[in-house]
């Protein structure tokens, strides 16, 4: 498994919106679509809200990548 560290300049990002930032979609409507398609994990539980809040301290797993959220 790929880890990606993703430095968070915020308090929060949508899910799709980072999927996009890290290169696992082209577009946010693209990461909507891998959303919505399933195997997408926030902190090992299945997520299907396309716009949910990532915080810090998150990790997000999609194909293999390991996205953790700093």
């Amino acid at each position: 498994m790929d880890d990606i560290d993703f430095e968070l300049r915020g308090e929060f990002i949508a899910l799709c919106d980072l999927l996009k930032l890290v290169g696992l979609a082209g577009s946010g409507g693209e990461g909507k679509a891998r959303v919505d398609a399933g195997g997408v994990y926030v902190d090992g539980q299945p997520e299907s809200r396309r716009t949910a809040k990532i915080r810090a301290h998150q990790v997000v797993e999609c194909d293999g990548v390991r996205i953790t959220v700093r």
